[in-house]
């Protein structure tokens, strides 16, 4: 792209946001969003959000923001960022260079993601997750930070994706799970244990076996 920045009329832009030169902002797309104490904040002060000085969003250069994403504040993306349609990323999210987040993604803030990181469609990803670089996250996987969702008190833990890590389209990853670099998890599998690297874990509940040699090689994204 080259360096100007497009960013359509109807998106709103909140706090200290920052757009990177290149990055094209399509319809309807709110960056920099205050997340719930900012909001309250605002709120028990009663002015407009234009009115309050708060962190927004920094986008990185050459992104491609779709139309109805939300950007909470406190997020950071790297260069050659995109969005699918409504997506939403919460506060206090870090993302590196050259990642998708696709439509209707929910990524729920506190999380760290990597490069070259590609998040599929209806993906959901809770708080305190991490994700390193060259993922792949097929359409419809759902991970979670709750091993007794609200029985009582508890540490939001999520999965931890190694390097080159591969979840297949409606896998469900157990809170704080480690998939090993260069794994891959199978669709519809049912992840409770660690993946060992380079290993494949498949079925309901996943059973380790085998990756064949032919996928012993990181994601090509």
């Amino acid at each position: 792209m080259g360096e100007k920045i497009r960013i359509h009329s109807s998106s709103k832009l909140y706090g200290k946001t920052t757009v990177g030169a290149g990055t094209v902002v399509m319809e309807n797309v709110t960056l920099g969003y205050p997340e719930h104490r900012i909001l309250m904040e605002i709120i028990n002060k009663g002015i407009e959000i234009e009115d309050h000085d708060f962190p927004g969003t920094i986008i990185g250069k050459d992104s491609f923001i779709r139309a109805g994403t939300t950007i909470f504040s406190n997020v950071k993306t790297g260069d050659n960022f995109k969005t699918g349609h409504h997506a939403m990323i919460r506060e206090n999210t870090t993302i590196g260079n050259s990642v998708l987040v696709g439509t209707n993604v929910i990524i729920d803030g506190n999380v760290r993601i990597g490069n070259n990181v590609s998040i599929q469609g209806n993906v959901y990803i809770p708080t305190h997750v991490t994700i390193e670089d060259n993922v792949f996250i097929g359409p419809c996987a759902v991970l979670a930070n709750d091993k007794y969702p609200i029985r009582g008190e508890y540490v939001a833990l999520g999965p931890i994706l190694r390097k080159g890590a591969s979840i297949g389209a409606n896998a469900t990853l157990v809170p704080g799970v480690e998939i090993g670099e260069g794994s891959m998890v199978a669709a519809g599998a049912l992840v409770t244990k660690d993946v060992p690297p380079w290993k494949l874990a498949i079925g309901c509940p996943a059973k380790i076996t085998e990756l064949p040699e032919k996928l012993k090689q990181l994601n090509k994204i």
